[in-house]
């Protein structure tokens, strides 16, 4: 069992810090009543990463530590500067399941070895406020670093840091800094220990398109066994776009690292997390399909469909979570003359049960070979993309040739929608239409870069559209979903009065979005440049 910690921390260096002056005076910083001292804690951390070190390049740490009153393993995620969530869980002779899953989309199958042993002495200070209430833990760390794997050496140093209490406020930090600052002290100028460690016992962290990228390494893995040789695809390192592709190829990048960012946000369950990653899946197959003119589509349309898979699967948590929301704010709208059975214990079995199962069935998603085989490849595809010969020419031309491409397929679907009447058919259309102005949309973002206003006005247009649309294919959606919960309680013997309360509500709702659409894409049209 895996608990998780917002970490707030600063970390200090400098004259005051080197170990002879000891801890600085904080008695007179404002809001502080008294400094505690809680002693000296003994601290032994062993830090593992892949062999080329891809958790340091992307600012992740994993350890094992004994010692103090925290002793496990922690695993610190990125959320800012200066916050990261820490996920700890108890001590074991392995990583725990909890913790590896939340790396898994960085490691794949490469194996976890232990790359840094810091040892510190750790004095500790508590400010506390006038009622004893902590405000912030202060510690001066005495650290000797001693490398494990992919360098040599050892080193020996001492800083300063500072941790906000839980739920403090950020700005007391400020107070605090101001005064270590009159002491000498200065932020250091690594992020955390590790990232010191590695620059000063070896080679640093791989990056990709670094020195270490491409290179084959070797060494002993988390159980001691050994490691085969294996190599990381080596990204050039980004460039300033000039040609089409270069455009192209950035835009494909940013989502590829999306997705792995995400990755433990998804598996944590945090809020949007799986509606961002299913963004950018559905980005980078749009992106495929919008500039197959650049990208060799007979390599990125297999991509494509297991991206499509990959948002399929994404999607069957996050059409939930539309669902409920959409049902819920629905009923508390509604006066209670109108509540007939337990509706909202009703809507929240339903919602439960589907969304148990959907998580459950999500994160086997994640873990499974099939998902971890189709990062591999999109790291391939970003590190040494299939560019066609179109791929050098000018991006005001080839990108804006394909935008205006997709523009019209829009608006077809749209005219199409239009003409159809009321019912299944003009649905389905006004869907059709909404998944194309998604995706041009998308094509117009990628655009944005080189085309500028026009290319940005466009996106503003489609979100615009795609709002309009996706209303209606919400309460599409949702109408189908009542007449499955109206079942449900048909069957159980309770009242469906209120579903079909519901339900007239929907279908007005659509109709709206209907009456609207042909008055929102007139104004488009005449706002349209590219």
């Amino acid at each position: 069992m895996a608990d998780t910690k917002r970490e707030i921390e600063r970390k200090y260096e400098g004259p005051a810090a080197d170990g002879d002056t000891g801890m600085p005076d904080l008695s007179g910083v404002p809001g502080v009543a008294g400094v505690v001292d809680k002693g000296v804690a003994e601290l032994d951390a062993t830090y593992f990463d892949t062999p080329d070190q891809r958790l340091a390049a992307a600012s992740l740490t994993l350890r094992r530590r004994t010692g103090g009153d925290d002793a496990g393993w922690h695993l610190k995620l990125p959320v800012s500067e200066g916050v990261r969530d820490e996920i700890q869980a108890p001590l074991s002779d392995t990583v725990p399941r909890a913790i590896a899953g939340l790396v898994r989309s960085r490691v794949r199958d490469a194996e976890l070895v232990p790359l840094v042993r810091l040892r510190s002495a750790r004095d500790i200070r508590h400010l506390v406020d006038d009622s004893g209430a902590l405000l912030a833990e202060v510690s001066l760390d005495r650290v000797r670093a001693d490398r494990l794997g992919g360098g040599k050496g050892s080193a020996e140093w001492t800083e300063l840091e500072v941790e906000l209490a839980d739920d403090g406020d950020p700005a007391f930090l400020d107070k605090v800094e101001k005064k270590l600052r009159k002491a000498g002290l200065s932020r250091s100028a690594s992020s955390s220990k590790l990232a010191k460690a590695l620059g000063v016992t070896g080679e640093r962290a791989g990056k990709p398109g670094g020195k270490h990228a491409g290179k084959p390494v070797s060494e002993k893995s988390v159980s001691g066994k050994p490691v085969p040789a294996r190599t990381v695809p080596a990204r050039p390192a980004p460039e300033e776009p000039v040609t089409a592709g270069d455009h192209v190829l950035a835009y494909l990048r940013a989502q590829y690292d999306a997705i792995v960012e995400l990755d433990p946000a998804v598996r944590r369950d945090l809020p949007d997390s799986v509606h961002s990653m299913r963004v950018a899946t559905r980005r980078m197959r749009s992106t495929f399909r919008s500039y197959g003119k650049i990208l060799d589509r007979a390599v990125t349309d297999p991509i494509g469909d297991e991206l499509k898979w990959l948002a399929g699967e994404l999607g069957v948590d996050r059409d939930q979570e539309v669902l409920t929301k959409r049902l819920t704010e629905s009923l508390g709208r509604l006066p209670r003359t109108l509540l007939s059975g337990p509706v909202r214990t009703r809507l929240r079995t339903w919602a439960h049960a589907r969304h148990g199962g959907s998580r459950r069935r999500l994160i086997a998603v994640l873990d499974g070979k099939r998902y971890m085989a189709l990062l591999t490849r999109l790291d391939e595809l970003v590190t040494d993309p299939p560019l066609l010969k179109t791929a050098g020419g000018d991006p005001g031309k080839v990108i804006a040739k394909a935008v205006r491409k997709d523009f019209g397929k829009v608006s077809d679907l749209v005219v199409q929608a239009l003409d159809r009447p009321p019912g299944a058919d003009r649905d389905h259309a006004m869907h059709e239409a909404r998944k194309k102005a998604k995706r041009t949309r998308y094509a117009a973002e990628a655009a944005s870069p080189a085309l500028g206003g026009p290319a940005a006005g466009l996106v503003k247009s489609m979100k615009s559209l795609q709002s309009l649309l996706g209303d209606h294919q919400d309460s599409v959606m949702t109408r189908d979903a009542l007449r499955e919960l109206a079942a449900l309680a048909h069957a159980a013997g309770e009242s469906s009065f209120t579903y079909g309360v519901l339900y007239g509500r929907e279908e007005q709702r659509a109709a709206a979005a209907e009456a609207a659409l042909p008055g929102a894409w007139e104004t488009i049209e005449a706002q349209t440049a590219v």
